[in-house]
């Protein structure tokens, strides 16, 4: 037996950063939303567990116990005494270190995927708590639409979603590591009395009434101005996408994918047009959400993924 489980990438609409807790750790207010970009991880019983990846930035991916895929089967199979013999065989089109959460997205199908090959039939509540230990941001790859994510972002409550957004995701030339970001956060702030992040009631609105122009007069994200200064030439890929009418340009998560709210399906067209030739970024992707969470697949399914890649000039 065989089961394939598509999970879906994320954009932080809001991304609200408190002061570093003594942990380490810093309390979030973290709006997601799911959006039309997926992964794919089929996994099949196997003498040993091993890992394979094909797609977008494949040799980027662990193949190693470190995957969160890997992750996944070894706590399933450890709270439920199952051996984790499987294949996980992961199909990226989630770009890696881009800040959209696609090593989540990986880790929460794969904790699917061996949930209904195995028969265990974890409650949600076991799977959530599982995808909390493996990371901030896996919980809200195996429940998808909208939600807000509170502490590290793990404990989530369901949003409204009132219509559908469309979105245009540019992705950098290089990655960016997510704990460099925090430290560069912390080190910008250092000295500065940061306040308890909370959700924007203004944004939480505009999502209800999936109105884009207002969704776009509340974004944020607290990190963007330390993914920046690491990455300063994403400065030239959201001033591309501004010019192009995108109704709002920010950096997705810890970055360095950069994401642009657009009015409909024909100005994200023209914004990733735009941005592809403005050979400020690698590659162009539309996507809309609210988008499903991870979703195991019918035997023999072909998942259409909505969107298509534009290479930039002089992209490979």
């Amino acid at each position: 037996m065989t089961v394939t489980v598509r999970a879906p990438a994320k954009v932080n609409v809001q991304l609200s950063v408190g002061g570093a807790r003594p942990d380490g750790f810093h309390d979030l207010a973290n709006v997601f939303l799911a959006v039309g970009l997926y992964d794919e991880v089929t996994v099949t019983p196997a003498d040993e567990l091993s890992v394979t990846c094909v797609g977008t930035d494949a040799d980027q991916v662990p193949l190693d116990v470190t995957n969160l895929a890997a992750r996944a089967a070894i706590e399933l199979g450890r709270r439920y005494g199952v051996d984790p013999r499987v294949h996980i065989h992961i199909a990226k089109d989630i770009p890696v270190a881009g800040g959209m959460a696609g090593g989540s997205a990986d880790g929460a199908a794969a904790l699917l995927a061996c949930d209904t090959l195995w028969g265990t039939n974890a409650s949600r509540g076991e799977l959530l708590e599982i995808c909390a230990e493996l990371g901030s941001d896996v919980p809200f790859a195996l429940v998808g639409g909208a939600a807000l994510g509170l502490g590290r972002g793990e404990r989530l409550k369901a949003l409204e979603v009132g219509g559908t957004f469309h979105w245009v995701f540019a992705s950098a030339h290089r990655g960016l590591s997510t704990p460099a970001v925090f430290r560069e956060f912390d080190r910008m702030n250092e000295g500065v009395r940061i306040p308890e992040p909370v959700a924007s009631p203004e944004l939480l609105a505009a999502l209800a009434k999936g109105d884009a122009a207002a969704l776009a007069g509340a974004v944020s994200n607290d990190l963007q101005p330390a993914a920046l200064s690491l990455f300063p030439e994403l400065s030239r890929t959201l001033a591309a996408g501004r010019a192009a009418g995108a109704l709002a340009a920010l950096v997705s998560g810890s970055g360095p994918t950069t994401a642009f709210l657009a009015r409909d399906p024909e100005s994200a067209d023209a914004i990733a047009g735009a941005l592809s030739a403005s050979g400020t970024c690698r590659t162009v992707r539309t996507a809309s959400g609210a988008a499903p969470g991870a979703t195991v697949l019918a035997p023999g399914a072909t998942v259409l993924v909505p969107g298509a890649t534009v290479p930039a000039p002089g992209a490979h």
